[in-house]
């Protein structure tokens, strides 16, 4: 347990000493929404948004621009940079195990990923009278289970990358599918059926995130899904993590 704290406070340490990394992925969300907010928070009820306004709509899918960010890019780019500057193989002498290491990961950018929600929670409120999501319970287990399973995409793409290049290279491609199918780019009222349905189940699941808001509820078999890549994909990526 010891050691697991101790991987945790370094591991974050590491990532505020950069702030651009986590700047992005805290504030970056919260800007896009006061620009866009300041272009279409006046604009009326849209019939075809189930009467509510295109902010309303657009605010649960910033989220996914600081999960992505952290998750796809972040994450398994500085861990490949560890292995590739040997910080990974001098971190193979010591009791650090390789689940350790990556649930230490995990923590670190998933408090950094809450961090980025409530200010975007706020300054949607305060700015522009979003309501509150509504399925307060629904919206944190559709947030954690969404936001861990696409980090543990990032965590299978850091335990294999041998630098920092090669992770940059999946990770960017990842990224924009990841923006895509989460409506950052097209809302995804405006994306063909089949594609909405593909994001239901794609992490971070924004469709569960946006249903909790409204207070509909999150369905529970993308939910399902979620937590099915988590436990697995987090187990496939200890067992594939190489020191070097």
């Amino acid at each position: 347990m010891n050691e697991s704290i101790a991987l945790i406070r370094t591991e974050a340490k590491l990532l505020f000493r950069e702030p651009v990394a986590w700047l992005a992925a805290v504030a970056l969300p919260s800007a896009i929404l006061l620009i866009f907010g300041t272009l279409f928070a006046s604009a009326p009820p849209d019939p075809g948004l189930g009467g509510l306004r295109f902010i309303d709509v657009f605010v649960p899918s910033l989220v996914v621009i600081t999960v992505g960010t952290l998750g796809i890019q972040t994450l398994p780019i500085r861990l490949a940079t560890y292995r590739e500057k040997g910080v990974l193989r001098r971190l193979s002498t010591t009791p650090a195990h390789p689940l350790r290491l990556l649930t230490a990961q995990l923590i670190t950018y998933l408090a950094t990923a809450v961090v980025a929600l409530a200010l975007l929670i706020v300054v949607a409120r305060v700015a522009f009278d979003v309501p509150l999501p509504r399925d307060v319970v629904g919206y944190l287990a559709a947030f954690v289970l969404g936001t861990s399973s696409l980090f543990v995409i990032g965590l299978l793409l850091a335990a294999v990358a041998p630098s920092a290049r090669v992770a940059t290279a999946v990770a960017i491609p990842l990224f924009f599918a990841v923006m895509f199918l989460g409506g950052v780019y097209v809302p995804r009222a405006a994306l063909p059926d089949v594609l909405v349905k593909i994001g239901e189940y794609t992490p971070p699941g924004v469709q569960g995130l946006q249903d909790a808001w409204m207070g509909v509820g999150p369905q529970l078999v993308p939910l399902l899904a979620m937590a099915i890549l988590t436990v697995v994909g987090g187990v496939l990526a200890a067992r594939a993590f190489r020191w070097e």
